[in-house]
């Protein structure tokens, strides 16, 4: 049914598939690996950020074997952008796990449950803005011009820092709900005497979700700037989402050195938003979009090493007496 409306190459065996295997590794991931809360490792950080990239590339040759170089290149960028975006989720993870104390062993369980909900979210997302896109051709203007004026934005706005406790979402929940003001464990909600509480954990998590959300209104018209079959948005999606718990834990103690990401990041979102504006003119090839995107994180990320290593070097020349 899916495939007949949107026009995906996704059957109904291909989607069910792909769900199992994601529903697989996610209990494969807390039910065995993650059974017990614990401090993610570098080490462990980077192994499974290692396994999440190969099973996508491994699943890319297997788009490019049955469906063509031009649907794996199409799922290639569309995760490349999804990957690229993720990372701002990295500096808001890191705000949030701050404002609210949460130590690193329930960093891991709280991402879990906010990325299970998330691929929820983003399911419902990618369907209903396929079909749109499908029935209303100009919705593509709509999505374009979002995503430049959000570039801009962040292009402007790059030191703004984010306040958890200024989250709508947080002051809705509060007004409604009892909060505790600690942590009991692994819970998201406890007893304090007779009455149930939510913890502190279960604010993060709130907040994961709802900042989830916003972001989605930027990567996900991003990848149907690549392509608009659901299929592929999905997937592509899914798999960056699937690796970022790793990829937090991986650059969370680093990700202030990297200066120029978020510039790097909203250039991006301008040139996807002006290729979507641009697409009944002139349609870019998805191989000239992911070059130039790839060339502007790689530029953003070698700039912001470069400048951190000349301001170490003039420190140490500045500390020799």
């Amino acid at each position: 049914m899916i495939a007949e409306i949107t026009g995906s190459i996704g059957s109904p065996l291909l989607w069910g598939g792909f769900l199992v295997f994601v529903l697989g590794m996610l209990a494969l991931d807390l039910g065995v690996f993650h059974r017990k809360a614990h401090a993610v490792s570098l080490k462990e950080a980077a192994i499974w950020s290692c396994v999440w990239v190969a099973l996508a590339g491994v699943f890319a040759l297997g788009v490019h074997t049955w469906y063509g170089p031009e649907r794996a290149l199409e799922f290639t960028t569309g995760y490349v952008i999804e990957k690229a975006l993720s990372v701002d989720n990295i500096f808001v993870f890191v705000v949030i796990f701050s404002y609210f104390a949460i130590p690193n062993a329930l960093q891991h369980r709280v991402l879990f449950w906010g990325i299970l909900g998330a691929l929820v979210m983003r399911a419902i997302f990618i369907l209903a803005g396929g079909a749109f896109l499908t029935k209303f051709h100009w919705a593509i203007y709509v999505f374009g011009a979002i995503l430049v004026l959000t570039g801009i934005k962040l292009l402007v706005q790059s030191n703004v820092h984010y306040n958890p406790a200024s989250n709508p979402v947080v002051k809705l929940f509060r007004r409604f709900f009892p909060v505790s003001g600690h942590l009991d464990g692994q819970k998201f909600f406890t007893r304090e005497g007779a009455k149930l509480v939510a913890t502190p954990l279960f604010l993060a998590l709130l907040v994961v979700e709802a900042t989830d959300v916003v972001f989605a209104v930027d990567s996900i018209p991003a990848i149907f700037a690549i392509t608009q079959d659901p299929f592929i948005v999905f997937t592509s999606n899914i798999f960056a989402i699937l690796g970022l718990r790793s990829l937090y834990f991986l650059l969370a103690g680093v990700i202030h050195k990297f200066r120029y990401l978020k510039l790097g990041l909203s250039f991006v979102l301008i040139f996807v938003g002006a290729k979507m504006l641009a697409a009944d003119v002139y349609k870019v090839p998805v191989g000239v979009s992911l070059g130039v995107i790839g060339g502007i994180l790689g530029l953003s990320v070698i700039a912001s090493l470069v400048v951190n290593r000349r301001e170490a070097a003039r420190s140490a020349e500045g500390a020799t007496p």
